[in-house]
């Protein structure tokens, strides 16, 4: 007699709207009665550099030698108006991150990390430290909303100065630091109560348009004697506007963060449905630029997701002049660190997964105010992590420049590259690989 023959059993089914994650949110906030909060960027899957390809040189380019052939990396920003501009010797900057939401040691490492390879570091929301501002060779002053430890010294102290209108995981919404953040020293800069959840503002308190950004300008300009280059940081949403604004308005430089941008803390709902992808965002804002006759005259940041040195290539083959960087810079520094894994597991978490930046209990002591684990990360150490890490990425940009037959990182351009799915093609309005044709071309 022959066994019966088990028929497997069918394997169940989530639905695709009502998957795992989405009904473990619906019950969390039938639970609780409150949004969710959280840092990083957004998790879901975006049109990224990923969907571009270089172009490399063969019979119809010449490519340059690697070892005999210079490629230079260095850019000038804030010629338009400033009386001392900016000289970077690599394009990759590093973007604001508040002393708040980051600790005191880790600011202090961003600062050494930038000096070390020639580039800036930005203050972010909060103010500045004494430590930072010692260890930046060059140092950007964010003036946000909030106005939080702003005060004519310290803009006459940096380098160039930074209105942020919006960042790309919250463009119009304000930053958020939690009580279990604010400790003494916080409190102290930021003139609040400690151990209170702070909300900053969502827009500036003393103007409500470009015509008003303008004479904003102009006030800082006058506070800083011309001197320093001022900037003007957009969340990416209707870049072609706020980008053609922010140039009328005397800006000379603009900063565009797209939605993969990270952020210390705020609401998940923002960081995963409001905003565009950077991938998105930059021909706009170049097009913007080129129809004013300012594309290289005023220069264009582009942060959101930069994680290698193909992303730097790729983002100023589109027409960025630099790119900045916030959470790779962490990551360099050492945030989700395997070797806290233990630690991490007690946070009910992962490395690589960890984002619950606004609890202060991050294990790496980067993203806390806890002085004991802010002990943990040593700034000199750190900061040399990081400028190892900035040096790959300029020497990867490199490589690819060199590759594309071209002298210096601002000589690639769009032609450069080619888009391996319709969305990247149709949001840059580069061919299709081995094509002539991108969507909406009309051929």
């Amino acid at each position: 007699m022959t066994a019966p023959v088990s028929t497997p059993a069918t394997p169940p089914r989530f639905s695709a709207t009502f998957d795992p994650a989405t009904l473990a949110e619906i019950r969390r906030a039938a639970a609780t009665g409150i949004y969710d909060i959280r840092g990083g960027g957004t998790k879901r899957k975006l049109p990224h550099f990923d969907d571009l390809l270089f172009l490399g040189a063969s019979v119809s380019r010449y490519p340059l030698e690697g070892y005999r052939e210079k490629c230079g990396t260095d850019v000038l920003l804030g010629t338009r108006f400033a009386k001392k501009p900016i000289h970077l010797k690599t394009p990759v900057t590093i973007a604001g991150m508040s002393f708040g939401a980051l600790s005191a040691q880790a600011k202090e490492a961003l600062g050494r990390g930038a000096s070390l390879v020639g580039t800036s570091t930005t203050t972010g929301d909060g103010g500045m430290t004494p430590e930072e501002r010692g260890q930046s060779k060059t140092l950007v002053y964010q003036y946000l909303p909030s106005r939080y430890g702003m005060n004519p010294d310290d803009l006459r102290k940096a380098d160039a100065i930074e209105v942020v209108i919006g960042q790309g995981a919250k463009p119009g919404g304000g930053g958020m630091l939690l009580g279990q953040k604010i400790s003494p020293r916080v409190a102290k800069m930021r003139c609040l109560p400690e151990g209170i959840d702070q909300r900053s503002a969502c827009r500036h308190p003393d103007w409500t348009g470009p015509d008003d950004l303008e004479i904003k300008i102009l006030e800082l300009r006058e506070i800083t004697d011309w001197e320093k280059p001022i900037y003007v940081k957009v969340g990416a949403t209707r870049p072609y506007y706020d980008v053609a604004l922010a140039v009328k308005a005397g800006a000379d430089v603009v900063v565009l963060d797209g939605m993969q941008g990270g952020t210390a803390a705020t609401q998940e709902v923002f960081i995963e449905h409001v905003g565009i992808p950077i991938l998105a965002a930059i021909r706009p804002a170049v097009k913007a630029l080129q129809d004013l006759g300012m594309h290289r005259k005023v220069q264009l940041i582009v942060s959101g997701g930069i994680r290698t040195g193909a992303d730097v290539a790729k983002a100023m083959a589109l027409g960025a002049d630099a790119v900045a960087i916030g959470t790779a810079a962490l990551v360099a520094l050492g945030d989700n660190d395997p070797i806290y894994a233990a630690e991490y597991a007690k946070l009910g978490t992962v490395p690589g997964a960890y984002d619950d930046w606004h609890e202060g209990k991050d294990p790496a002591g980067i993203t806390t105010q806890d002085p004991l684990l802010a002990a943990r990360l040593d700034p000199v150490l750190a900061g040399r992590r990081l400028a190892n890490y900035l040096s790959v990425l300029t020497l990867e940009a490199q490589t690819i420049a060199r590759a594309c037959g071209k002298s210096h990182l601002h000589n690639l351009e769009p032609e450069d590259l080619c888009a391996l799915t319709l969305e990247a093609s149709a949001m840059t309005q580069i061919p299709m690989a081995g094509t002539s044709w991108y969507p909406g071309c009309g051929m």
